[in-house]
């Protein structure tokens, strides 16, 4: 009961329930609903084995949004194995012998995968970013990604109803973009604030050459300075 009262229904989800209904796609409705709703479970089960504190979960046409209370600094493999728990246990609903709700389940899965923020396409991209470059760097390149991948779904879309949904994608991608400076502060403020349990050290000059999983030593006028040191300095000033 806790999490269902966490559920929040997107105005356009409602546009979308009319829409359905006007013209008799009442089990075609039924059919999307069930695989949306599915394909969330398997996020939220993962992220509850982990011990993530949902926020909220906001119910989309094309797809759900649970948003967690976690750190930026989480562990990378935890945040790869949220993100994928919703694709992998969609995969299940292949196994329904129905052909119309097996095409909206491939169309559903293909369409979350694509890496436009926030599906899990994006979260996916973004977490392999964070593996080989900076966090601010990795940030701003799925924008990057999300805007071209955008520009194509535009281009390659002939209905009213995947317009919306574009617009609905460009208006997450600009939020984002929007919150920016605030992630890299929480992402700085969390280093700060909590003792993250980081093995591996990289040398770095600037703070936002920083890696997430990483501890980093800065090396700056033929010194080095512990990462607690300069994040100590920025924010007491």
């Amino acid at each position: 009961m806790k999490i269902i009262s966490k559920i929040k229904i997107h105005p356009f989800f409602y546009f979308f329930t009319l829409v359905c209904l006007f013209n008799g796609l009442f089990k075609d409705y039924i059919y999307i609903t069930f695989i949306v709703l599915f394909h969330e479970l398997g996020h939220i089960l993962v992220g509850l084995y982990y011990k993530w504190d949902i926020n909220k979960i906001v119910v989309l046409p094309f797809g759900c949004l649970t948003i967690f209370n976690n750190l930026v600094n989480v562990k990378l493999k935890e945040e790869f194995l949220v993100t994928i728990a919703g694709p992998i246990l969609q995969l299940f609903l292949f196994f329904i012998n129905n052909s119309k709700f097996l095409y909206y389940n491939k169309i559903l899965l293909i369409f979350n995968l694509i890496p436009i923020i926030p599906l899990d396409g994006s979260k996916i991209i973004h977490i392999l970013l964070n593996k080989i470059i900076s966090f601010k760097k990795s940030e701003l390149i799925s924008i990057i990604i999300s805007f071209i991948m955008i520009f194509y779904l535009f281009m390659a879309s002939n209905s009213l109803m995947s317009y919306l949904i574009i617009l609905l994608l460009l208006k997450k991608v600009i939020e984002t973009i929007l919150m920016h400076k605030y992630i890299f502060y929480k992402f700085l403020l969390e280093r700060y604030i909590y003792k993250l349990p980081f093995k591996k050290v990289k040398k770095v000059k600037k703070i936002s050459k920083m890696k997430r999983e990483y501890r980093h030593l800065f090396y700056l006028e033929n010194k080095y300075y512990t990462e607690k040191e300069i994040l100590t300095k920025m924010f007491d000033k």
